[in-house]
């Protein structure tokens, strides 16, 4: 019997709208940062965010009963100019130094949606100037999780696919420093956002919300896509 279909994301928000579409969604016991199971198109499926970084995200896909197939999905920069906030993105590539992986594309994606390279790093690209010089490279987003569940995948010969919806823009710089609130359990520490920001609490407590609002409205766009597709 096939195992479930793996979506693998850093943060339980990038899920959220995709697991709006399951039935009998339930938590299960593994050694991740979050877990669910449901029943999607009379088939299991099953979701982990473990946290930012590659490592975390191939571990994640290690400790999972081995599904049918490996999806990494969530948030990214956009490094094409002509991506929006709330595109959805189809890798068709994932590279990470001078490693690449290839990936596939699910079925039934709709006319309009923007495919190409996936740079992914090990830190978040706060930068404007950062984002071009990954740009030259060939890459049309960027993120930080792809290249760890695509090396997972390789490893344990599964189909590996990479979906994602844009946060940012490429000619955004961050006012918040993401990179110092980043903790070793790859999560996101409230309080040296929040200490960080009232350095200058306009600029940088206005950017968080409008993050917010911003993925938020990715999630449900990236789930809703999610729920069209076949693996």
């Amino acid at each position: 019997m096939a195992g479930p279909i793996l979506f693998v994301a850093a943060d339980p928000r990038e899920c959220a709208g995709l697991i709006a579409h399951w039935d009998n969604v339930r938590a299960v016991p593994l050694p991740v940062t979050w877990v669910r199971t449901g029943r999607w198109k009379g088939k299991e499926a099953m979701a982990i965010a473990n946290g930012a970084g590659a490592d975390r995200a191939f571990a994640a896909v290690l400790v999972a009963p081995k599904p049918s197939a490996v999806c990494n999905i969530g948030f990214c920069g956009a490094l094409d100019e002509s991506l929006r906030v709330g595109d959805i993105f189809v890798a068709c590539e994932v590279r990470n130094g001078s490693r690449r992986y290839e990936t596939l594309v699910p079925g039934v994606v709709g006319s309009g949606i923007a495919s190409g390279g996936v740079a992914s790093i090990d830190h978040i690209a706060a930068t404007a100037a950062e984002k071009r010089n990954l740009r030259a490279t060939g890459a049309s987003i960027v993120e930080m999780e792809a290249a760890g569940a695509a090396r997972a995948a390789e490893d344990l010969d599964l189909p590996f696919y990479c979906i994602r919806a844009v946060s940012d823009l490429a000619d955004e710089t961050f006012e918040n420093d993401f990179n110092a609130a980043l903790t070793s359990e790859g999560q996101f520490s409230t309080l040296r956002l929040v200490t960080g920001a009232l350095a200058r609490p306009r600029q940088r407590f206005g950017e968080l919300l409008r993050l917010k609002r911003r993925t938020d409205a990715a999630s449900k766009k990236l789930g809703d896509f999610l729920a069209d597709c076949t693996f």
